[in-house]
């Protein structure tokens, strides 16, 4: 038995949670296995005791990891060894990053890795959750400096009632998912989506999310004091005061013309200009600023008026309530819209605000175009998704499009969660959507400016969404005793504020949420006043919105594919497949068509001519259940025999015309009344208890000799 061992237990949410430490991975600076209901999460951090040279932000990483064993399957594919992280496990890598990165003390610029691992998988126990409570408790009992805990949850909302970390199973129920982080005292993140529901009713399930972490921050706490390592003693990179004095004398002046400027680039150019002067000053007296002639004097210059910019910004709002600009703290920049800019795409939009500016375009499809995720739990289709692009051009940066990052992944995700609410009902448009968002300019929420242009693109494409969708991102400068909110941030804005809060959703509710914390958290009051002051914001884009486009096309544009669906009996699948798929192939091949066969017998036809689509659903009817006994029906004459003619319907729908059927009068010789090739009218006078089809030619109209 490992003496060392320590378990620690909670009922979280109805669950036990259970904390266990000293078994695994003891060369960490911490290491904490999570365990709930069959799943179990290895939760290591390290971090470095050198910092490197030059090192001017916190190099902090946080891995999430699902290992397939876990659920004890195999991979989908051709490899079978886990590779590069899917799109899910790096969201939820920054899940875990967002609360944790304000806890380091300023100034500790040390590597640092968070390392969480799926090493089983029950669908009871919520990896996610798991890996979020080991990564607080690993950083709380190892040496790393780290001010926490902090605890983390999901909340869903099933039947009325709100439940903390809903089973796999059970989020089909729940008509919200929210992600809280939070300390005992304040909340440090939110992200989730809901189905278009109210603010205040999302205000709650975070509340219901909050109440429920404190209990686990104790629990952590406890740990700590029992189990966890004195904090390292570390050096803190912490700023120059005489440089910063020096630079607030000097350059005041410079850097208050600077922030004036309204237009970005502009703005940015004079931020540089001043950058080098000071630079230079520095160069010519290094000891005037407390530096020395090793030091770097770009890298101090850029820090010195990073920080004047800072100080400048936050005085202006707190004290004066004034905005780069001169907007006003709840003012929304103008707003621009169109639609159906591209030719050939069938839906496309473009969003402008202010200087970030998002083009989308929509593309409409059948099955084939769903997005398959393979996780461990389980294998997921989407008929809706959404792309997000982050091209270096759209800030003025002259390199090249390395792929897709982390944060063009997230952006992406969150725009996607907004969407996705007023998004149709399979049963209501049965097409599976894919919008790209492009962005063609930034200064401020671009993922929020792709939200306005998915919308309004996927509703110039003729997409029935529930309601159009807007989203808008939030500000936040306080200064621990005032605070002041602010709509619609510049990049400035965010970059020198304490929150970054987007929310998105139609006028009667929510569809997103994210908020993220550059401080120690949040008081409710700030997130009941953040959320309604994005309210008024988010109504004022709708109707901005409205004015180019308020519901969507009637008709889909020329070119884009229809789809119709028919019902078949299951026992039947087969019959409209036919052997080696040669029936299904012939349908899609002859009418230009794409078929889809469900396992319930729902069929879909798509194509982009309508009276073809009908033609091949009325052939493979007919293949199907067969001609009515009565009907009639033009028909072609395949064989000629003695004792009469065969002809189809319809290829595979043949039947027999007897020679006593051809004609009123006697027919002696076939041939001298039909020839291979010919067409007929033809009525359907029997189906025999064999399935054979017997014809008649006379009933269905007079047919002549053929003149010899």
């Amino acid at each position: 038995m490992n003496e060392n061992r320590k378990e620690y237990r909670i009922n979280y949410g109805g669950r036990e949670v259970v904390l266990e430490t000293g078994r695994m991975a003891k060369q960490a600076d911490g290491s904490v296995l999570v365990s709930s209901e069959g799943t179990q999460v290895l939760v290591t951090v390290c971090s470095a005791r050198k910092m490197k040279d030059g090192q001017d932000f916190f190099p902090l990483l946080v891995e999430y990891t699902e290992k397939f064993y876990a659920a004890g399957k195999f991979l989908g594919g051709f490899r079978k060894r886990e590779g590069r992280p899917t799109d899910q496990e790096t969201l939820n890598a920054r899940l875990i990053d967002r609360p944790l990165r304000p806890l380091f003390p300023e100034g500790y610029m040390f590597d640092t890795v968070v390392s969480c691992t799926t090493l089983s998988y029950g669908e009871n126990g919520d990896p996610e959750v798991l890996a979020g409570l080991g990564a607080s408790a690993a950083l709380s009992i190892s040496d790393i400096p780290f001010e926490g805990p902090i605890g983390t949850c999901k909340v869903g909302r099933i039947n009325g009632q709100y439940v903390l970390n809903p089973t796999h199973s059970q989020w089909e129920e729940s008509d919200m998912e929210i992600a809280v982080a939070a300390s005992t005292d304040a909340i440090l993140m939110v992200e989730g989506e809901a189905n278009l529901v109210p603010e205040k009713e999302v205000l709650e399930a975070i509340f219901f999310g909050h109440d429920n972490i404190k209990e686990f921050v104790e629990l952590v706490k406890k740990m700590q004091a029992e189990v966890g390592k004195p904090k390292r003693e570390f050096v803190s990179a912490a700023p120059n005061k005489t440089l910063l004095e020096q630079v607030r004398t000097q350059f005041g002046a410079d850097a208050r013309a600077a922030i004036s400027i309204v237009d970005k680039m502009e703005r940015q150019a004079a931020t540089r200009a001043l950058e080098d002067k000071v630079a230079e000053a520095m160069k010519a007296s290094p000891e005037n600023f407390g530096l020395t002639a090793d030091d770097s004097f770009g890298k101090e210059a850029y820090k010195g008026v990073d920080e004047l910019m800072y100080e400048l910004l936050r005085g202006d709002i707190l004290d004066e309530e004034k905005r780069i600009g001169g907007r006003a703290l709840n003012q929304v920049r103008q707003i621009e819209t169109e639609t159906n800019i591209l030719a050939t795409p069938h839906g496309s939009s473009l969003f402008t605000r202010g200087e970030t500016q998002v083009m989308a375009a929509v593309t409409i499809g059948g099955g084939s175009g769903e997005q398959m995720a393979d996780r461990i739990t389980g294998i997921t289709y989407d008929r809706f998704y959404l792309h997000y692009n982050f091209p270096p051009y759209s800030v003025g940066e002259a390199r090249g499009v390395r792929g897709v990052g982390r944060r063009e992944l997230g952006h992406g995700n969150l725009a996607e969660r907004a969407l996705k609410a007023a998004f149709p009902t399979a049963e209501e448009f049965p097409y599976t959507t894919r919008v790209v968002c492009e962005v063609m300019e930034s200064n401020g929420s671009s993922s929020m400016g792709s939200v306005c242009s998915g919308s309004m693109a996927m509703m110039d494409a003729g997409v029935p969404l529930k309601a159009p969708v807007a989203g808008i991102a939030m500000g936040l400068v306080t200064d621990g005793d005032r605070f002041k909110i602010l709509t619609d941030i510049l990049g400035d804005e965010d970059h020198l504020g304490d929150m970054d809060f987007k929310v998105a959703g139609s006028k009667d509710g929510i569809s997103a949420i994210q908020m993220d914390i550059k401080i120690t958290g949040l008081t409710r009051e700030i997130v009941e006043k953040s959320m309604e002051q994005a309210r008024e914001g988010r109504l004022h884009i709708l109707g901005e919105m409205e004015k180019t486009i308020a519901s969507q096309r009637e008709e889909f544009k020329e070119g884009v594919p229809r789809i119709h669906t028919f019902k078949i009996d299951q026992d039947k699948i087969g019959a409209l497949i036919g052997p080696g798929g040669k029936n299904i192939k012939a349908l899609q091949e002859n009418f230009e068509v794409t078929m889809e066969v469900a396992e319930d017998g729902t069929v879909k036809v798509l194509g982009v001519d309508t009276p073809r689509i009908n033609e091949c659903i009325a052939l493979a009817k007919m293949q199907i259940t067969g001609p009515e006994v009565g009907s009639v029906y033009d028909a072609t004459v395949v064989t000629i025999k003695e004792y009469g003619a065969f002809v189809d319907i319809v290829p595979g729908v043949s039947g027999l015309v007897h020679i006593s059927e051809i004609a009123d009068d006697r027919v002696n010789d076939v041939s001298e009344y039909l020839a291979e090739g010919d067409k007929v009218k033809i009525k359907v006078l029997e189906v025999d208890r064999m399935g054979r089809l017997k014809f008649s030619i006379k009933a269905a109209g007079k047919i002549e000799k053929k003149q010899s």
